[in-house]
């Protein structure tokens, strides 16, 4: 009997020690499978990512372990407030504990290879942990990790039913450039300080830490100035106008000037605290000596034209002629007079409160597209060139420019300026940021200027992003995949001079904070790779791939992103015969294109675009749709056949 006993209990235990094993195993295989199909989309891309076995999954209590918690305050509350909305966890910090959840760590021995902005992330299974030499490291460690949640960490409110887990990884990060910015235009349209506190949470998710704040232009002046009121009584307001500007009709004089705005001193300071809170400079430009309008509407005195006493802030009507190239012929004088002692009285008044107000380093002072027209028949502007010995126009600027930077350094800052300012000579401690194109950067770094790389080829957000059909009409186009391929640091420039790059967002044709979202995203994604990640780590269709899986993110979070890349581009040309062939490209590989002549809308069961379509001899319309497999992708778009006979001729 004992030993039947003993063989039943040997055959429990073995069959025990089986099923355990076969738990265990399942536990393991269900683990690496999971971290098989974990996606790791961070952007930009990390220096160096390794992916290991497991998954670290949030506890309900989160304890975040710091020990210079003062230092790390803005990572800290950073982190809490993301983790609290979405997942409702409980976090606490503390500056010890036998098990933290998450560690934040400031070296004691700085880490030559991580710099001022670097960090180490470590993800395991039952910790995460981020090292860095200074708190901005921590910052940026913070965002990596956010982008290992699933895409919901993004929501700005409670999220349920959600296993809150990360793959294991270890990153090592840093950036390839210290200037890392985004130019925002205020003063085309004005956008409230809540708007622009938006746009710093939307960019710091990728790195970026310099806000350009484009602050004066000729349709307003968005800053107040003690002393100077009508900057803000006048220049700040012009006349509301809905539709495609730079063709509206001029304003009536009984028409409202009640459109615009400005930011206080008071929100000044607001805004330059919230953005250090989050590691981000904010530069402030003031543009001069062209796109003053708004400056000389209110104090007209500043004008070398006698007219300007005329003059109103611009509403969108046209005031320059650009058919004869740069600089354009301007119809009304929206320059300050570089003859006029009393630009410079004015400016050192500016300046003195611009630069107390913006603790960041440089002042931008424009210098850009300033028309000379106006000057070239002005008497002022013909003796101030006998008395400084000036031959070019060019060259009336450049005097304009140095005595500008004078007063920018007299107030403790380092001047900065479009590209212009190198063709009339420019004082060799000026920064240039090339705009034109790469060749002003390449030629002012070489030439030992401090330079910020921004070039229309590959920068500007405010261009077309998909096909003119769809876009609100701007004179050039600027798909995803162009920008991606932005170089900041191309061969032959001498690279200790280009001290960052950035893009940028004009808002002549941007009403709205949503279509400011929709024209930067998924385009900023592209900026942020190019200035932060090494340039062998590029890869376009491993960056498609994370792009989508923050389409995911973005949703979340409710930021609005342009879908261009999923729809079809269009080439016209004409056959050997006369007829209007159509060639249909897509920006992305895996997807089909569908099509109609006959003014129904396609979907996957139309004729699928395999060849060049000849255009039926009455039709009117071709609709075109994407799709991915089964599924739509693409944004249904109609082109009528007659704009594609026009791009043909």
């Amino acid at each position: 009997m004992k030993k039947l006993f003993l063989f039943i209990s040997c055959c429990f235990f073995a069959a025990n020690i089986s099923a355990q094993s076969i738990v265990a195993e399942t536990e393991i295989g269900d683990a690496e499978s999971e971290v098989a199909q974990t996606q790791i989309a961070i952007i930009p891309e990390p220096v160096s990512l390794v992916k290991k076995a497991g998954m670290f999954t949030l506890p309900e209590n989160v304890i975040i372990q710091a020990v210079k918690s003062v230092d790390l305050k803005q990572s800290i509350n950073y982190l809490s407030d993301r983790i609290t909305t979405t997942t409702g966890k409980f976090v606490s910090t503390v500056s010890n504990s036998a098990h933290p959840t998450i560690k934040l760590i400031l070296n004691t021995q700085e880490d030559a290879q991580l710099g001022k902005e670097g960090y180490k992330l470590n993800v395991n299974p039952t910790q995460v942990v981020i090292t860095a030499n200074q708190p901005a490291g921590i910052f940026y460690g913070v965002q990596s990790l956010l982008q290992l949640f699933p895409a919901e960490i993004e929501s700005k409110e409670l999220v349920k039913g959600i296993k809150w887990k990360a793959p294991c990884v270890d990153v090592i990060d840093y950036p390839k450039l210290g200037w890392r910015g985004l130019m925002f235009d205020v003063a085309r349209h004005f956008f409230t300080k809540q708007e622009v506190k938006q746009f710093i949470d939307d960019m710091v998710r990728y790195k970026f830490n310099l806000l350009h704040l484009h602050l004066a232009d000729d349709e307003g002046w968005r800053i107040e100035i003690k002393g100077l009121p009508k900057l803000i009584e006048i220049g700040a307001w012009s006349v509301k106008k809905t539709g495609t500007f730079g063709e509206f009709t001029p304003p009536a004089p009984d028409e409202p000037r009640t459109y615009g705005g400005f930011y206080t001193q008071e929100d000044i300071k607001e805004l330059v605290q919230y953005a250090q809170e989050r590691f981000v400079n904010i530069l402030p430009e003031i543009d001069v000596p062209g796109h003053s309008l708004a400056i000389i509407a209110s104090y007209p005195e500043l004008s070398c034209t006698p007219d300007a006493v005329n003059y109103k802030v611009r509403s969108g009507e046209k005031i320059m002629d650009w058919s004869r190239g740069a600089p354009p012929t301007a119809l009304v004088d929206n320059t300050l007079c570089p003859a006029n002692e009393k630009v410079y009285v004015f400016l050192d008044s500016v300046l003195t409160q611009v630069a107390k107000l913006f603790p960041f380093e440089y002042i931008h002072m424009g210098g850009d597209e300033a028309p000379h027209n106006f000057w070239e028949k002005n008497d002022q502007i013909k003796a101030l060139m006998v008395r400084e010995g000036l031959k070019t126009m060019p060259q009336v600027q450049a005097y304009f420019e140095k005595r500008v930077e004078q007063i920018v350094i007299s107030k403790g800052k380092k001047f900065m300026g479009w590209d212009e300012i190198l063709e009339g000579g420019v004082s060799p401690t000026a920064a240039v940021m090339s705009w034109r194109g790469m060749k002003y950067g390449i030629q002012a770094a070489n030439d030992k200027h401090n330079v910020v790389m921004s070039p229309t080829d590959f920068a500007y957000l405010d261009y077309m992003q998909a096909d003119a059909i769809t876009e609100p009409k701007v004179y050039a186009s600027l798909r995803l995949n162009k920008a991606y391929q932005f170089n900041p640091v191309p061969a032959g420039v001498n690279a200790q001079y280009i001290i960052g790059a950035q893009a940028n967002l004009w808002t002549e044709q941007i009403f709205t904070f949503r279509q400011v979202e929709y024209m930067v995203y998924p385009r900023a994604f592209a900026i942020a790779e190019s200035i932060w990640s090494p340039i062998e780590k590029k890869n376009w269709t491993n960056f498609v791939d994370r792009t989508q899986q923050h389409f995911k993110r973005l949703d979340f979070a409710e930021i609005k992103y342009s879908p261009a890349i999923y729809d079809p581009i269009f080439t016209v040309k004409r056959s050997a015969d006369k007829q209007l062939m159509i060639e249909l490209t897509t920006e992305i590989d895996g997807l089909d294109i569908y099509y109609s002549f006959d003014n129904s809308t396609p979907d996957r069961f139309y004729p699928k675009y395999t060849s060049a379509l000849q255009v039926p001899k009455d039709a009117s319309m071709l609709r075109v749709i994407t799709y991915r497999g089964k599924q739509p992708i693409g944004r249904l778009i109609s082109m009528p056949v007659a704009d594609l006979q026009k791009r043909a001729r």
